[in-house]
């Protein structure tokens, strides 16, 4: 059995570049999203009130930035102080072996879940709730570093088993809650023949994957379907050939929806994960006892018999069947019922929690009676004992609050967990220890993605000029940009706003306003402000709905220049002046009329951190967070050679 030094090593490697991408792509927004001039001032989401011990700074609100007011420190300079240290103890953990230890990744993650405290609306995706996950499971990963001690321990396998049942419960959330929902797209098998249109911030590259044969994008769905629901179940066999077909799996998934989307670090997070799966041999360096040939006609035959099923139950499940008239197609459609799945996840839910159970006593197990084995010396046996007790009892305590947030998907499995697990689940709640997870639960933009449209013009009658960001679709001529691994946060807000109302989406009427009244800080997060002497007198938000263009002449939408086509549906936010008296109004009892009062006055740190974001100014998102993580990858690759 081959070790996993090196693949540890990895994911520790792997997490400290997800910070530096995190950090650095959320303090170039800072100002123009949490600033005081900014969309959503961070100073009116935190808790006020002044703390005197550490017990008032963890209860209710755990962050960090509630200390800022005792360093001479408002919010907004205290996130971006926050956010630097984030850069540069990532980008030393990037960099150096050394640096990635338990201590770094401790002050990383408190570092994030202080941001995300109060970060709104604006940081409350499911990549930032994962991130703050797997950051604390890093902590327990990761090495203390001390003199004297190996910086690799027994129970490593146990911390970092944990790291594959939070990947288990991601994908296997993920391709549930599709059928759950109820979703006709999903149940339809026609779910990818929309997403590549209408997700947020399409690539290049989906336009031509929304343009292959109907066919194909539905056997796609099948395919998404055995990626996220069956196959995780392979993550905990104790055939190691199956788990590297599970990891290539996960890993072809992830790699096409990174060529086809932008989802920011979500995907790279997601690989990290996955490299849970594998052990050292991967890497081509260590040595790796050959199992003996009963051992491994076992196996083989083991495999087999578990591909053939799973070959057998999607052909079935999902009536697949070849067609060659009139051309070649595998025609698919789902032949199960609704309350067949449920009634199959009623059942399967439960022994995932058994399977997980078993997985990770068998770990722990292992572990202990290695140490007890392995280490020379009745104290080094003692003191290794000792930390693989400590590492099971917190590896069993994070498995158990995790069942709460992992029967979410089928609610007569929480009927099973113990009540004292509620009651732990609680206390620790607002520290994002654990959560629950489920990604394109509904297909949106059947029938043309929509997309808000702002204008603005200096006569309500007319000469209206469109305003256009950076990265979403407007300008139906300009090309589906490459932004990944940057999120352009007000982006992605766009996207989820045109899919409601304005009145549901408060920060949009903020939004508003920064622009009536020329904003520079949030015009920053703007590329084209077609008033850039002076705001105009009114704006409006249009919806339309975007498609893509036709690939052939013979297609509707056929176009040799555009990308999209798109048709006005109707008025999002009327035209409104900034004296509009419900609009002051509104925005007076929302406390962002209120947020330039008082002057700053700038201490020592703050001068110093206010200086970095005068030098650094305000920079293109994507190729700051480019910038910043190839500087550092290059080191660590330049140091590599170097040893």
């Amino acid at each position: 059995m081959s070790g996993i030094k090196e693949t540890r090593d990895f994911f520790l490697w792997c997490i400290s570049v997800i910070y530096l991408i995190a950090f650095s792509s959320l303090y170039v927004q800072i100002p123009g999203l949490y600033g005081d001039n900014g969309i959503l001032p961070a100073k009116l989401a935190i808790n006020s009130n002044e703390i005197s011990s550490w017990e008032e700074l963890l209860e209710g609100q755990p962050t960090l930035l509630r200390l800022m007011p005792k360093l001479g420190l408002d919010i907004e300079t205290g996130m971006d102080v926050l956010c630097i240290l984030g850069i540069l103890i990532s980008f030393c953990c990037v960099v150096f072996t050394t640096a990635r230890d338990m201590v770094s990744f401790t002050l990383l993650w408190m570092m994030y879940l202080s941001l995300y405290q109060v970060g709104q609306t604006f940081l409350w995706f499911q990549w930032d709730i994962l991130l703050l996950e797997t950051g604390f499971l890093t902590i327990l990963v990761a090495p203390l570093n001390m003199q004297f001690f190996s910086s690799h321990h027994h129970h490593d396998k146990i911390t970092m088993w944990l790291v594959r049942w939070l990947l288990f419960r991601l994908m296997f959330a993920s391709g549930v809650v599709k059928l759950t929902s109820g979703c006709p797209t999903w149940w339809g098998l026609t779910a990818l023949a929309v997403h590549f249109e209408s997700q947020c911030i399409p690539t290049a590259l989906a336009w031509f994957w929304h343009h292959l044969p109907k066919w194909f994008l539905k056997l796609s769905c099948v395919a998404t379907y055995l990626i996220e629901i069956p196959i995780p179940l392979l993550f905990f066999s104790p055939v190691k050939s199956m788990r590297m077909f599970a990891f290539y799996t996960q890993i072809l998934l992830q790699m096409l929806i990174i060529v086809t989307g932008n989802y920011n670090f979500f995907n790279l997070l997601t690989t990290a994960l996955c490299f849970s799966l594998v052990e050292d041999d991967f890497f081509k360096r260590s040595k790796v006892t050959k199992p003996s040939t009963i051992q491994n006609i076992f196996n083989k035959s083991v495999s087999l018999v578990i591909y053939s099923y799973l070959a057998y139950q999607t052909g079935k499940q999902f009536s697949l069947q070849v067609s060659f008239s009139p051309s070649f197609e595998i025609k698919s459609n789902i032949a199960f019922s609704k309350a067949d799945f449920f009634k199959w996840l009623e059942f399967i839910v439960p022994w995932t929690i058994v399977l997980g159970a078993v997985s990770l006593g068998y770990h722990i197990l292992i572990s202990i009676v290695r140490c007890l084995i392995e280490e020379k010396g009745l104290i080094w046996k003692f003191w290794s004992f000792i930390q693989c007790s400590v590492m099971a009892t917190a590896a069993i305590a994070m498995f158990s609050i995790s069942l709460i947030p992992h029967t979410v998907i089928d609610q007569s499995s929480t009927k099973l967990i113990p009540k004292p697990i509620f009651r732990m689940n609680e206390k620790v709640d607002s520290f994002q220890l654990t959560s629950s997870y489920g990604l394109f639960r509904v297909m949106t933009g059947v029938g043309g993605r929509p997309e808000v449209i702002i204008e603005g013009s200096n006569s309500p009658d007319g000469g209206w000029k469109e305003y256009q960001f950076y990265y979403k679709p407007g300008n139906v001529s300009k090309v589906p940009p490459i932004v990944a691994p940057h999120q352009p946060r007000l982006d992605w807000q766009m996207w989820f706003a045109a899919l409601g109302s304005y009145q549901h989406n408060t920060w949009f009427v903020h939004l508003i306003y920064r622009l009536m009244t020329g904003q520079r800080e949030v015009l920053d997060l703007i590329q084209h402000n077609p008033f850039p002497d002076k705001p105009p007198r009114f704006i409006r938000a249009k919806l339309y709905h975007y498609h893509f263009t036709g690939q052939t002449p013979k297609d509707k939408w056929y176009s040799k220049k555009d990308w999209w086509v798109r048709e006005e549906k109707n008025e999002y936010f009327p035209a409104l002046e900034k004296d509009n008296e419900s609009l002051i109004d509104y925005l007076r009892r929302s406390k962002i009329l209120m947020t330039n009062n008082n002057k700053k006055t700038l201490t020592g740190l703050g001068f110093c951190v206010n200086y970095i974001r005068q030098l650094i100014g305000q920079p293109e998102g994507f190729s700051f967070v480019i910038t910043v993580t190839g500087t550092a990858v290059m080191a660590n690759v330049f140091g590599l050679i170097l040893l």
